[in-house]
């Protein structure tokens, strides 16, 4: 019976690949064809705008996270506390990663562009998000050898169709010229949604679901590399991924998000 099967599963893999990327493709002619017979409306506000999805009002809305701020985790000082001052959480809690850096504060409209990007196929907006990452990551991608996005259980990238980190490294490799490599890390254990889960819960979640391909170590050893996503939260997921990246010996890590909660005090 298995030597009867194993046909048909491996053509049923290339079968369900031609199918997502034909659906991807008919849903951007068709958002192309909405685009010309309508305009296009504020992400956030819903009001008509020109551009990339974002008015002016909603853009003058979002906080962009600038110094002083933590040079480990980059999180923003109401304060400047004086050079290499490291924040609480850095010194608490120390991630696996070396540097994070984010481009705004996950705010109302924050939230509702990063929902956008990845639930509503708004793949329009990764141009600018990603712009504003290349910009808050300078020196971060100054130094780097490769962006590695954070990749999705192959079943939810089914769901989705694509992967949003993947779409925001791509738009930071065009402008930074630091190559992508998405095939690098994989996510070999499909977790949970991390969203209500507890901080301990967030690490218990994703522990072990992350691995370096065997074929790819090699590209690994020795890179600096930068970890790309969305939104660091507790960081659980970036942490998982970091270690991966590590234990395939890794030279360094660092984080690069759209954005990031920023807790007030």
């Amino acid at each position: 019976m298995e030597a009867d099967t194993a046909p048909s599963r491996s053509i049923s893999a290339p079968l369900r690949a031609a199918w997502a990327a034909g659906r991807h493709v008919l849903a951007r002619a068709a958002r192309l064809a909405l685009d010309v017979a309508l305009p296009t409306l504020c992400v956030s506000c819903r009001e008509p705008v020109d551009g990339e999805g974002v008015c002016a009002g909603c853009w003058a809305r979002l906080s962009f996270i600038e110094r002083p701020y933590c040079p480990r985790l980059g999180i923003p000082f109401v304060y400047d506390p004086g050079p290499d001052m490291l924040s609480m959480e850095a010194i608490a809690s120390p991630p696996a990663y070396q540097r994070a850096r984010a481009a705004v504060r996950y705010d109302d409209v924050a939230r509702t562009l990063v929902h956008a990007l990845k639930y509503q196929d708004r793949t329009d907006l990764a141009p600018a998000m990603g712009r504003w990452m290349a910009r808050a990551g300078g020196e971060l991608l100054a130094g780097a050898d490769m962006l590695v996005p954070v990749p999705l259980h192959w079943r939810r990238a089914w769901r989705r169709r694509y992967n949003q980190s993947g779409a925001l490294a791509r738009v930071i490799e065009r402008q930074s010229g630091v190559r992508v490599r998405g095939e690098v890390l994989r996510r070999v254990r499909a977790t949970e949604q991390q969203i209500g889960l507890s901080r301990a819960q967030r690490a218990t979640n994703v522990q072990g679901a992350f691995q370096v391909s065997p074929d790819r170590q090699a590209e690994v050893q020795g890179r600096r590399i930068v970890l790309i996503d969305d939104v660091l939260t507790s960081g659980a997921t970036l942490d998982a991924c970091a270690r991966a990246l590590l234990r395939a010996k890794a030279a360094q890590v660092d984080v690069l998000v759209f954005a990031r909660v920023v807790e007030s005090r």
